[in-house]
């Protein structure tokens, strides 16, 4: 759906409205959903030019709405400048603030997405939760905070979320009222609406950076360390499979991308994600995205699908955004089967949780598999699990970096390399003061970066090279 589309949809034409609708909005009830309620004449004043100026842009605009040769940015570019000549000749007097107030809050409804442009565009904004029309949240700093900020109906709010999933080929309805969908930039957007959300329709927007995040920027918010950000880049180097852990929000996906950026530029690479997210910034990618049913419940392609699919194209490294079903068996399979240095995500409470998870999901790819079986694939298949916790302050820490040793008995053995020091306690704003710090255990695929002609100091793992003492 281009801008073309978002701008007649805006006015009520086309295929966005809810069929429920015995018509669809006019222009002049679109301009007065998107009133902002203030109080006194001067407010209902320059509700009433906001309605007449977005009225008047439609009609100015003409033909150019729908030219396929003028790009995005340079029609935002003309429907700033004749929104500044409506402004002119209404000559209403307006000081400099409430025009350029003005001009924006009338861009970010008919060109934008409402009230959430603003944070869209606050690159300090990392999360947008939208409870309901009336009541939206955002994410700084890892501490959340309640804007003032509303939409002006649910129906606006509405609007806003079929302008989004649209863009990428999805669909919310009543028949189908959740959906998963991303930005341009490949935030990501999870939408949900009644019957199943009871207070109205309700939107969540995590965003991306739109520069991705280096292993430095990490180092610098304190994630990880400059030691652990060596062993990782040695571990993708020496094709280990990793399995980066941790609940929602920690950071799962960000570090994914952190790490795809140790992936040698020959590599070809081959990412498979339920809405595209990363980042990678090699050539050699093929980036697969899954498919949700269509009405008639037909048509839909799974991970698990994309997963197996895959193997025939000739990966040297495969990247599952998230592992939520069955595919995880595929996926250890695949580990097993010659196509190491694979990386992929999963949510879990610690690395043994972890282990414990991952069972689960295999179990429900629907094969009858003995438990000792199961567990015998996970630890010859995972090399190093990385766990992320999102501490009290809000700040996201590489809390464990875990070697899968093997099998003792019946148990998948695990060895720290690093844990998270929280004795060092919290400073006076609340903030965690602990790091991460080596267990001083020298992990056992150090032998195999010696083999591949890796080296990593032992001062990394917190062990003293021979022939020094102990101070």
């Amino acid at each position: 759906m281009n801008l073309s589309d978002r701008l007649n949809a805006a006015r009520g034409i086309g295929p966005t409205w809810n069929e429920a609708s015995p018509e669809p909005p006019s222009t002049t009830s679109l301009a007065k959903e998107a009133e902002v309620p203030t109080s006194g004449g001067a407010g209902t004043a320059l509700a009433g030019l906001k309605q007449r100026a977005g009225e008047a842009l439609f009609e100015r605009m003409g033909g150019r709405l729908t030219d396929p040769n003028l790009s995005e940015e340079d029609l935002r570019k003309s429907a700033r400048e004749e929104l500044s000549q409506v402004i002119d000749e209404e000559q209403v007097p307006l000081s400099p603030e409430e025009r350029r107030r003005l001009i924006r809050e009338i861009g970010d409804d008919v060109l934008g997405y409402g009230p959430l442009q603003r944070f869209l565009d606050d690159d300090t904004v990392t999360e947008i939760m939208v409870n309901r029309a009336d009541q939206i949240y955002v994410e700084r700093g890892g501490q959340l905070t309640l804007t003032d900020s509303k939409f002006a109906t649910e129906t606006h709010l509405r609007r806003v979320i079929e302008r989004i999933v649209s863009k990428v080929g999805r669909r919310i309805d009543e028949s189908s009222p959740m959906v998963d969908a991303r930005l341009e930039d490949g935030s990501r957007v999870n939408a949900i609406i009644p019957p199943l959300a009871v207070n109205g329709p309700s939107l969540t927007i995590r965003k991306f950076s739109r520069v991705p995040l280096t292993v430095q920027d990490l180092a610098d918010y304190g994630t990880l360390t400059p030691d652990m950000a060596e062993l990782l880049s040695a571990c993708v180097r020496a094709r280990l499979n990793i399995l980066v852990t941790g609940g929602t929000g920690t950071g799962k996906t960000t570090l994914l991308n952190v790490l795809s950026g140790f992936l040698p530029a020959e590599d070809r690479i081959v990412t498979i994600e339920d809405a595209v997210e990363l980042q990678l910034q090699q050539q050699h990618v093929v980036r697969l995205e899954s498919r949700p049913a269509n009405i008639e419940g037909r048509g839909e392609v799974s991970i698990r699908d994309l997963l197996k699919n895959s193997l025939r194209m000739r990966p040297d490294r495969i990247v599952v955004g998230e592992v939520r079903g069955g595919e995880a068996l595929d996926m250890l399979q695949a580990m097993n089967t010659g196509h190491d240095g694979s990386i992929s995500t999963v949510h879990a409470n610690s690395p043994r949780d972890a282990i414990a998870r991952l069972e689960t999901l295999v179990l429900m790819a629907g094969m009858d598999l003995p438990l000792r079986a199961v567990r015998e694939q996970i630890a010859s298949a995972i090399n190093l699990i990385v766990h992320l916790t999102r501490l009290r302050d809000g700040t996201r820490r590489v809390t464990h970096i875990t070697e899968v040793q093997g099998m003792e008995g019946d148990v998948v053995t695990l060895q720290d390399a690093f844990v998270f020091d929280y004795a060092a306690g919290i400073d006076n704003t609340g903030r965690f003061l602990g790091r991460p710090i080596p267990t001083g255990i020298r992990p056992r695929f150090v032998d195999h970066f010696v083999e591949v002609g890796i080296s990593v100091p032992a001062s990394v793992f917190g062990v003293q090279p021979l022939g020094t003492g102990r101070r």
